[in-house]
């Protein structure tokens, strides 16, 4: 896992760098998504609530919609999908425990699954490895974000 400005960022997840995103290919065509750390320490560091829908299990998401919405004291938004596909569930962990998402994004704190519409054509679109980590840096130094 590389470290950048003091926030942990795998480099085997795909990154939607300007919305602090990730995504984790799984077993058949499912892709996991949650909050970067990034995204995290931008909230102000404590949610109140993670919330995916209910009525929008089974939904189709579009790449950059919202999948889920956060609550902090800082600021109420969306977390968009880095990907298109059906939403098949929710991580019930973090309805119970929103700081998941933050103390541990890339484990128990992931936020939804989806399975993929359109992998194969928006990987394109998300940076992974070296590269996604080295860009997703070029972008932390530029907007003076760190996670210290």
């Amino acid at each position: 896992m590389a470290t950048v400005r003091g926030c942990n960022l795998p480099e085997d997840l795909y990154y939607l760098i300007d919305k602090h995103v990730w995504a984790k290919p799984m077993d058949g065509g499912v892709v996991r998504v949650g909050m970067t750390s990034v995204a995290g320490k931008l909230s102000g560091g404590k949610l109140n609530a993670v919330t995916v829908k209910a009525k929008n299990i089974g939904q189709e998401i579009k790449q950059g919609k919202s999948v889920a919405t956060v609550e902090s004291s800082k600021f109420v938004g969306p977390v968009p999908a880095p990907v298109s596909g059906t939403l098949l569930r929710a991580n019930e962990k973090i309805a119970d425990d929103p700081n998941l998402a933050i103390s541990d994004p890339y484990g128990a704190g992931w936020i939804a699954e989806i399975q993929a519409s359109a992998w194969d054509a928006e990987q394109g679109a998300l940076v992974t490895g070296a590269d996604g980590v080295a860009a997703y840096q070029k972008k932390m130094e530029a907007e003076n974000i760190s996670c210290v």
